[in-house]
């Protein structure tokens, strides 16, 4: 629902407000013309904020009092737009609020300017000012550093949240995906541990039967080299033999060859010798 910004009559806020003086959040001004930029920034860089009363002046009551008296101003367009202007020039822009009252009578414009939430701020010509005591002041140097520790605190606050909070998610992911991976891990440390049991009772089985075998071998090797051995005695034996017989037998038929020679000689009468 948008926010009404006109009234033909004066409202319970506008009403009190004139029925005080001037103080520490109202301030009370003739014409528009006469705003100036330091007189946003006052309100914006005080804890509360304040209001402007434009088109009021200030008079004294019977009782001696400072109340406030419409006298009215200007409410066109221009007016309008000058006031935000204003809250342009000031850095950082002050934000603002109008509301026109009193159409029936004498109008008067109404500014709220709430406290700002990036003080300090200052006017285009470069014044720090704030709103204390019903007037407007420069503010001084430890109230200046103050407030910029303030907001950059906040700044800092607000940073190292979010990174508190960007922190915890990434570590809530890293935890699901390490308590993923490592399900995965102690499933395959198993899967290898069976896998390794398995081998270590299959090589068992092997070198049980390599050994058995590898006597089997030794035994076989063992007994064709005593078979050799006697082979070869054997053949030596034999060939001591064969040998033995075939010299008898060349001296034989040596023998018979020279008995032979010996009667063809002596048929031929041609004598052996000399």
């Amino acid at each position: 629902m948008p926010v009404k910004r006109e009234y033909q009559t004066l409202t319970k806020r506008t009403r009190m407000m004139l029925d005080a003086p001037e103080n520490t959040n109202v301030d009370f001004k003739r014409e528009a013309t006469g705003i100036k930029s330091s007189d946003l920034v006052a309100f914006a860089n005080s804890p509360t904020g304040g209001t402007l009363l434009i088109g009021v002046d200030e008079y004294t009551s019977e009782d001696g009092l400072q109340r406030g008296k419409i006298v009215g101003c200007d409410v066109d367009d221009n007016a309008r737009l000058m006031m935000i202007n204003k809250a342009t020039d000031c850095y950082p822009n002050v934000e603002i609020q109008i509301f026109i009252e009193n159409l029936n009578g004498p109008p008067l414009m109404r500014v709220e300017v709430p406290s700002g939430h990036m003080r300090p701020y200052c006017s285009s010509r470069g014044e720090y000012t704030v709103r204390t005591e019903g007037r407007n002041r420069a503010l001084y140097p430890e109230e200046l550093l103050l407030i910029f520790m303030d907001r950059e605190g906040d700044k800092f606050l607000t940073r190292f949240k979010t990174a508190v909070s960007q922190l915890e998610d990434k570590v809530g992911h890293i935890n699901q995906s390490l308590s993923h991976d490592m399900g995965t891990v102690a499933q395959h440390i198993h899967d290898l541990d069976s896998q390794l049991q398995k081998t270590l009772g299959h090589v068992g089985r092997l070198t049980d039967s390599s050994k058995k075998r590898s006597r089997n071998l030794l035994q076989t090797l063992k007994d064709s080299h005593d078979s050799i051995e006697k082979l070869e005695q054997h053949l030596l034996a034999e060939r001591h033999l064969v040998a033995d017989n075939y010299q008898r037998d060349q001296q034989k038929r040596l023998a018979s060859l020279e008995s032979k020679l010996d009667v063809l000689l002596d048929r031929l009468e041609v004598p052996l010798r000399d």
